[in-house]
């Protein structure tokens, strides 16, 4: 790389790390930079993940004081993450990139939709247990975490707006609030993107100079979002997520 290339990576890698940290889909941003430096799709989409790992961390300690007395939860959504995650990563190596191009602008147009209407939604389940007497799962039951373990599974594969999808999940089925369920969600991201390096350090191909700008950059970025992110109103930081998801949706199908 030049060191006109390696500037633009570590700054895409900056907000990147900053945009994981609030949303998710910073490799909106860094994906494309790497490729515009001239690394294959494969090797720079293995090196983002890599680049990556740093970034989530940051962003997950950033929001530690959001985590307080969600260790359970942490624990069991992660565990489920990882395995996805994990699967994500194989898929990448094994299918082509087409195999996603179809579906995923659906899902992040779905995950928008519950992410814009998840107050009225969610308002609407409580009243519905409240007439029946019932009690929400404090950890979302079943149908999060089998949301959870295919939304990994695509984390594992590229990941571009993973974090909507995890936001959407979480919001609709977890009663709490947007704040702390954004802080589980930049575990999960670690997590997932964690596993997703370990595997590709062994399989395959990638660029330590991409790995190490995208690294620094990121872990700025997560304490820069972290800031940014926890001081945001829930309305303010709702219209954050589905602004970044339209992006994303534009990007994905523009491309």
């Amino acid at each position: 790389m030049s060191i006109w290339e390696m500037l633009a990576v570590l700054a895409a890698g900056i907000a990147a790390g900053g945009i994981n940290t609030i949303v998710g889909s910073g490799t909106l941003i860094t994906f494309p930079v790497l490729l515009a430096t001239g690394l294959p799709p494969i090797t720079a989409n293995v090196s983002n993940a890599l680049g990556l790992v740093p970034g989530s961390i940051s962003g997950a300690i950033g929001y530690r004081r959001e985590l307080k007395g969600q260790t359970a939860r942490v624990l069991r959504l992660g565990t489920v993450a990882l395995l996805g995650g994990l699967v994500g990563a194989i898929l990448l190596l094994a299918l082509p990139s087409a195999a996603f191009d179809a579906i995923v602008p659906v899902l992040i147009g779905i995950a928008l939709v519950l992410v814009l209407f998840q107050p009225r939604i969610a308002a609407a389940v409580r009243r519905r247990r409240e007439a029946k007497g019932t009690e929400a799962h404090p950890d979302g039951g079943i149908a999060l975490l089998v949301g959870l373990f295919l939304a990994s599974i695509y984390g594992g594969y590229f990941g571009a707006a993973q974090g909507v999808l995890y936001i959407s999940l979480m919001g609709l089925l977890l009663t709490d609030s947007l704040q702390r369920i954004n802080a589980v969600k930049n575990i999960l991201g670690a997590v997932v993107n964690g596993v997703a390096a370990v595997f590709f350090l062994f399989v395959a191909d990638f660029d330590w100079t991409a790995v190490l700008l995208i690294a620094v950059g990121s872990t700025i970025g997560g304490q820069i979002g972290a800031k940014v992110g926890r001081r945001l109103p829930p309305t303010v930081l709702r219209g954050v997520i589905i602004a970044v998801g339209i992006v994303a949706i534009l990007q994905l199908t523009l491309k």
